[in-house]
Parts: C-alpha cells; structure tokens; sequence
C-alpha cells in the first residue's frame, strides 16, 4: 500500500537501489552527456590511492616517481 501523503520524490527513493558513488557519478556522466569529468574523477581517484598507498610499504616506490 502507498502512502498517499508521500510525494513523487520519496516513492521514486523509495524503490530506487543502493548504488556506489563511482556507479552514480558514471550514470550521471552518460546521463547528462558531462564527458570532461571523466578526467578530473581520474585523477582524484590517482591521488586517492596515492595518499592511502604513502603509509604502507610501496611508500618507497611511490616517492621515487616524483
């Protein structure tokens, strides 16, 4: 049964899934046709990995590239 107090913005919540950040930014892209955002989430996500992997042991290996 639905609430009908409920507006169209909570049913749609409502049903929708659980998607990851990565898989709504990548339906927002193709949705909107915002193709130059492919290389900024890129590189944030390199520098992401570049400050987790600086506190374990590639840590040497990631310091000599630069």
């Amino acid at each position: 049964m639905s609430d009908p107090k409920k507006s169209e913005f909570e049913k749609a919540a409502a049903e929708g899934g659980r998607e990851g950040f990565l898989a709504e930014t990548w339906a927002f892209m193709k949705e909107n046709k915002k193709w130059w955002l492919l290389p900024i989430v890129a590189v944030l996500l390199l520098f992401g990995a570049l400050v987790l992997l600086s506190g374990s042991a590639v840590a040497p290996f990631i310091y000599t590239l630069f």
